[in-house]
């Protein structure tokens, strides 16, 4: 006869054991993704950035263009060191920038640009790269070679040489900066999907769907896909920040968004030119840069450690 405590023990353990099957694989991720308080804190920083970027100008008393000659490059009322004659009284918090135009509004102008491209061309990559990809996978042979060696030729390209050629080719375009980087960010997506499919579509689930006549599309779309999206939602979160970064560098090139539309990478480029008698206007930018990549990592990681299925 068992004793009392190790009955109620054994209770306990065969709940949870209940309980942790009942749940599925996207329930167990969301809670192991919450417990993780650096990717939480994450979200909770990127949703701040993102709120202000998209409201806070509804309500800024100065616009991103407007320009204010009697205040030019002049530093916010709380910068230590600069002289009384050029600090930026009122609402400008960030000071002001080369051109006379506050920088708290144009910094946020930035980060609607900078994550609309991110997102945007991450989608772009995203829909090309998994459709290439579970095709490839799927199918295989032939078709599988001759698609996988296409991409191999366009990887031996450089990437950012590619991206200037069509940014030059077609003129600049706020619209087509995004297909543009969009369109060369697929690459490593397509072969993550590929390599995925390639174990996924011996499965017995998908020669099931076969037998039941299941055609190859209709599996790729309802079986594949699915079945990727734990890798793929991971590598999205990373390929956010080398997007923006890309979109930075190229703005910082002068080949990205032009004045006076801002991006990140253009204010950026911009502060480095008045990095001495104006630091506030690299600083400002820069640091909401930096942070906001350092989310999407942390948020990377927390997903990957959150949807790995050996570390349950």
């Amino acid at each position: 006869m068992s004793a009392p405590g190790m009955t109620d023990r054994n209770t306990v353990a065969i709940e949870r054991a209940l309980d942790i099957e009942g749940r599925s694989l996207w329930t167990d991720a969301r809670r192991r993704l919450v417990r993780n308080k650096a990717a939480l804190t994450s979200i909770i920083v990127l949703s701040i950035i993102a709120l202000m970027a998209a409201f806070v100008p509804f309500f800024w008393p100065y616009g991103y263009a407007d320009i204010d000659y009697a205040n030019i490059a002049c530093a916010p009322d709380w910068w230590p060191g600069t002289d009384a004659a050029c600090r930026a009284g009122g609402y400008h918090i960030f000071g002001m920038d080369q051109n006379g135009r506050d920088l708290f509004i144009r910094v946020l102008y930035g980060a609607r640009v900078s994550l609309a491209v991110g997102f945007v061309a991450t989608l772009v990559s995203l829909l090309i790269g998994v459709t290439y990809g579970a095709i490839a996978g799927f199918v295989g042979g032939r078709l599988d070679e001759m698609m996988m060696r296409f991409v191999d030729v366009l990887y031996s390209l450089p990437f950012i040489f590619f991206v200037i050629i069509l940014m030059v080719v077609f003129n600049q375009n706020f619209f087509l900066l995004f297909v543009a980087i969009g369109a060369v960010e697929w690459l490593t997506m397509a072969r993550i999907v590929r390599g995925q499919t390639l174990s996924i579509k011996q499965k017995e689930f998908i020669e099931a769907a076969r037998a039941a006549g299941v055609g190859t599309i209709a599996n790729i779309r309802h079986h594949v896909i699915p079945n990727v999206l734990g890798p793929v939602v991971v590598y999205v979160t990373l390929t956010i920040p080398t997007v923006i970064l890309a979109e930075s560098f190229l703005s910082f090139l002068g080949l990205g968004i032009q004045d006076p539309l801002t991006s990140w990478g253009v204010l950026i480029a911009d502060g480095k030119d008045h990095m001495e008698t104006a630091p506030w206007m690299l600083i400002f930018p820069a640091l909401f840069m930096a942070v906001t990549l350092f989310c999407f990592n942390f948020i990377g990681d927390g997903l990957r450690d959150a949807l790995d299925p050996k570390d349950r």
